[in-house]
């Protein structure tokens, strides 16, 4: 069975978006047994703070922080709402985010949420922004920039933009869910100041998650209730998917020496049997991450190459997978300079744990071929 579902003849390219649950996380929710409510002063709920207390200890240690600094989450996209929304605060200081940052942080300028107060920081033909362009159209009070982007999986220089931010008076977050566990990082060496992470993009349960603020930085609550959390985020807490949590963290931070290497290799590969058919180019710089490689096929439509592979048995993404289901532009690559059309012929592949040499031989035999009947029925 391949690791992304239950048909042997497929391959699950797609990891960028979810993984499959390592069987140590299985493990550690199944061991979880029956609990009570962390909350609770009783001696069921007393076991599960526990066990609670336990997972978020063994998070903290490997991230490198302190256990009171993380609040579990539902996952990514919570976590990034509630750093910013909960750090900016209700008043009429601005946000600055880079133009390539995922929906959960891009979605906040809408109205009835940040609205125009958010100031959004260019990026350039590679996707990367520039530190320099930090505060220089004022004040702001929150800034964010995410560690590796989702779509191209360029890898952003977060040290810089944290020290320029806080020069500039405001308050640093990163959006690094897709960092952990593909990329090796160190919070105090970016000194930045949030920092959000997701579970099922290692491995995890999904429907957890974590935000980590810096001791000292508050974050206010963005929704009422029982005040979960040191009052950060309410609701009951998830006591068997913060073990999940743990052990797959642990797992892959244990492995990833290993599979960078190999991802380099995989991502080696296919990117030159890729630029090896004319119109085809790989995206993103190069600083990018190891497990995501994302074209730009010349004269194709991403759905037409994303449904040809499927027929192929091949499970890849046109970008996000947030915005699956929905044709439009990739508002990552318009950023980057792109026109609307090249912008809608992208196409993403991204590795886990078990994707395999042979595997990546199979798509670089494939790709001419698809690439050739997408042209030809556009």
């Amino acid at each position: 069975m391949r690791d992304g579902g239950t048909d042997p003849e497929r391959l699950y390219l797609d990891h960028a978006a979810t993984g499959p649950l390592r069987p140590v996380a299985a493990s550690a929710m199944v061991s979880t047994g029956a609990v009570g409510n962390p909350a609770a002063v009783h001696t069921a709920g007393r076991r599960a703070r526990a066990m609670l207390d336990d997972a978020r200890e063994q998070i903290a240690t490997l991230l490198g922080v302190r256990p009171l600094e993380l609040v579990f989450t539902s996952g990514g996209t919570e976590a990034d709402n509630l750093a910013v929304l909960g750090a900016a605060g209700a008043g009429a200081d601005p946000v600055e985010i880079s133009a390539v940052e995922h929906a959960a942080i891009s979605g906040l300028a809408a109205p009835g949420l940040l609205g125009d107060r958010v100031r959004v920081l260019p990026v350039d033909a590679e996707g990367c922004v520039d530190p320099a362009t930090i505060g220089t159209r004022g004040p702001a009070s929150v800034v964010s920039v995410m560690a590796v982007n989702n779509e191209t999986g360029t890898v952003q220089p977060v040290a810089q933009c944290a020290e320029v931010s806080h020069r500039a008076g405001a308050l640093f977050h990163t959006d690094a869910v897709q960092a952990l566990g593909h990329l090796p990082f160190d919070l105090a060496a970016w000194d930045v100041d949030l920092a959000s992470f997701s579970a099922h993009k290692i491995g995890g349960p999904v429907g957890i998650g974590a935000l980590w603020r810096r001791r000292g930085v508050d974050v206010a609550a963005v929704g009422a209730g029982g005040g979960q959390e040191a009052g950060v985020r309410s609701g009951t807490q998830m006591v068997a998917l913060a073990r999940g949590f743990a052990a797959a963290l642990a797992e892959s931070l244990a492995e990833l020496d290993e599979a960078r290497r190999r991802w380099e290799r995989l991502r080696d590969r296919l990117a030159s049997a890729a630029v090896a058919i004319d119109g085809v180019a790989v995206d993103g710089g190069r600083d990018v991450s190891p497990s995501i490689v994302h074209l730009s096929v010349e004269g194709a439509r991403g759905d037409d190459l994303q449904l040809l592979l499927d027929q192929d048995g091949v499970d890849c993404s046109t970008g996000s997978a947030c915005h699956a289901g929905v044709s439009a532009p990739s508002q990552v690559m318009l950023a980057m300079g792109r026109t609307p059309e090249q912008a809608s012929s992208c196409l993403r592949f991204s590795f886990g744990p078990a994707t395999t040499t042979a595997e990546i031989e199979r798509v670089a035999a494939l790709l001419p071929e698809v690439v050739a009947r997408a042209r030809r029925a556009r």
